[in-house]
Parts: C-alpha cells; sequence; structure tokens
C-alpha cells in the first residue's frame, strides 16, 4: 500500500507499508510524474512498514526508476531494516539524484534533508 504523505509542488512525501503491488505504483506514479513537471523532484520514502514487491511491481519498479532517474535531486529513504539501507544504496546508479538512508530515529532529519533547496 502506497500513502501519499505530502504531495507539494516538486516534493513528494509517502509511506509504503506491506507489499507493493502494480495497482500501487499506478496510484502513486502519476504523482511523481507531476510532480517532476514542476522541477526537479525531491522525494521522501518512508519504508519503516515496507514488505517488498510482487513481481509484477518489482518490474514497474525498475521501469519507474529508469524513466525518472534523472528528473530527480533528492531522495530520503526512511527505514528500520538493514536491507531497506542496502536498497538505499542499490538505487544510486539509476539516478543522479543525491539519496541519504535515515534511520526511523532520525526521521526529522530526513524531512528537512530531502526539502533543502526547495
Amino acid at each position: 500500500m502506497v500513502e501519499i504523505l505530502r504531495d507539494e509542488g516538486n516534493f513528494v512525501a509517502m509511506k509504503l507499508s506491506g507489499k507493493l503491488t502494480d495497482a500501487d505504483y499506478k496510484q502513486f506514479v502519476p504523482v511523481i510524474q507531476a510532480a517532476t513537471e514542476k522541477g526537479k523532484l525531491h522525494l521522501l520514502v518512508d519504508m519503516t512498514e515496507f514488505q517488498g514487491w510482487d513481481a509484477p511491481a518489482f518490474w514497474d519498479d525498475f521501469k519507474f526508476d529508469a524513466r525518472l532517474g534523472d528528473k530527480m535531486e533528492r531522495i530520503a529513504f526512511i527505514g528500520d531494516k538493514k536491507w531497506q539501507e542496502w536498497m538505499a544504496k542499490i538505487c544510486k546508479p539509476f539516478t543522479r539524484a543525491q539519496i541519504q538512508y535515515f534511520d526511523a530515529n532520525d526521521a526529522k532529519d530526513a524531512w528537512a534533508w530531502v526539502q533543502d533547496g526547495l
């Protein structure tokens, strides 16, 4: 499931929970695409309740990263599991954006960092 926490200009914050599906991508990708039309995207992704993807959603994620990688400025990931931190590092070669991983205890820092320069 995807919950859009904030959608203002070129800043989008969302919370992922459970296992992402193709339907979830159909919900949030248009929001992100619209934000990239207003400037380089600043994206915050809270993954503290995220459990992964189903197979079609994993493919959607790969296509999403490839298509929008050069339209992103900053991406902040918030998590509480080692694999989530690892996932944030894996994203770096697919985008020119600055990417930072923040532990759930540092969520306020993530919000401040990702909005810097807006």
